[in-house]
């Protein structure tokens, strides 16, 4: 995955609660098991009007083309509660979105953002309507930036906010590992333990004829 350290981009503010993963990407819209050709249906029971088609809503923020280069998401608490659906983060990831900035996620969907290369941003939600307030105000200078390593979060005009996350969280992100690789590399200390395993449980060891 591509690392995260820091990111200075235009951003969307989507200010609603209780954003489920079928808002995200109704289940019509998952018909692969990959994690490409899902950006289309981002969202799209608001985006489109209708079910059947691409017919563009043009009420729905997205669509609007100040925001067509947005990178960073702002929205309200308990963004992507629901299914755990990992779709929902492929679709947001495909479509360019790189953070996702609320006052709380549902649990399965942020560990979903932080396996998949997304930065999921918990901030107070005064302080989320703060930098909505300055974004839509500005639409000339709407760019903010997120720096992982310092855990801030800054504009031109906007006082910066610190972040919290989990350590293991921020090393996956910055080096742009998975699951995996934070396994693979501890790969000497589960060498050691196997070896040590050999002597004090011989009976488990598979004998091969």
């Amino acid at each position: 995955m591509e690392p995260f350290k820091k990111l200075a981009a235009v951003s969307l503010p989507l200010l609603r609660i209780n954003v489920d993963t079928d808002c995200i990407i109704p289940s019509r819209e998952m018909k692969k098991v990959s994690k490409t050709g899902l950006g289309e249906g981002l969202f799209a029971g608001w985006r489109y009007t209708g079910t059947s088609g691409r017919r563009i809503n043009p009420e729905f923020i997205l669509n609007d083309a100040k925001y067509k280069d947005a990178q960073i998401l702002l929205s309200g608490m308990n963004f992507g509660c629901g299914s755990s659906r990992e779709h929902a983060v492929w679709a947001l990831a495909e479509y360019g979105f790189r953070a996702i900035l609320a006052p709380s996620f549902g649990g399965i969907f942020y560990n979903n953002c932080i396996c998949n290369g997304l930065l999921p941003v918990v901030l107070p939600e005064g302080d989320i309507a703060l930098l909505a307030e300055w974004i839509i105000a500005n639409p000339a200078e709407n760019q903010l930036v997120i720096d992982l390593e310092k855990q801030i979060v800054s504009g031109p005009e906007v006082i910066a906010f610190h972040f919290d996350i989990f350590p293991q969280d921020k090393e996956m992100l910055l080096r742009g590992f998975d699951m995996i690789d934070m396994t693979l590399k501890r790969q000497d200390e589960i060498t050691a333990f196997e070896e040590r395993d050999k002597k004090l449980r011989a009976w488990a060891i598979p004998h091969r004829e």
